[in-house]
């Protein structure tokens, strides 16, 4: 691993991990950590997945994040651009853009395995 910092211009992101609703681009990939943006288009729902053994911190850079999780996915939280969200590892979820405008999203990932496990819904069993 390098010391000296690196800078990834926009155009140098690469398509990553597909989930059904939403389009997800790799920024920086390091051993447990995995960074880029994700995109979800107007009224658009993504399929339920998680991440395995890594945790997601989310940022809204711009429109409309709605988070659906817990019990028969009836946990909702509602984001806006400028706050932060928190998965932790192994949470299944899916995420929604409710307003007119693209949903940009920032995404930092700590921990190792497969980066998105894609699952049948909210009751899926997910292993400890």
């Amino acid at each position: 691993m390098s010391d000296v910092p690196r800078h990834l211009r926009r155009d140098e992101l690469r398509d990553a991990d597909p989930t059904p609703g939403m389009r997800r681009e790799q920024a920086i990939v390091r051993d447990g950590l995995w960074s880029g943006l994700a995109h979800t288009d107007p009224g658009m729902v993504s399929g339920w997945h998680h991440h395995g053994d890594c945790e997601t911190v989310i940022y809204v850079r711009s429109g409309a994040f709605r988070l659906e999780c817990g019990p028969g996915g009836r946990t909702v939280i509602d984001a806006q651009p400028g706050d932060f969200v928190h998965v932790p590892r192994r949470a299944v979820h899916r995420e929604a853009n409710p307003a007119d405008e693209v949903a940009t999203l920032v995404l930092v990932r700590t921990g190792h395995g497969v980066p998105t496990v894609n699952v049948a819904g909210p009751e899926a069993d997910v292993a400890p």
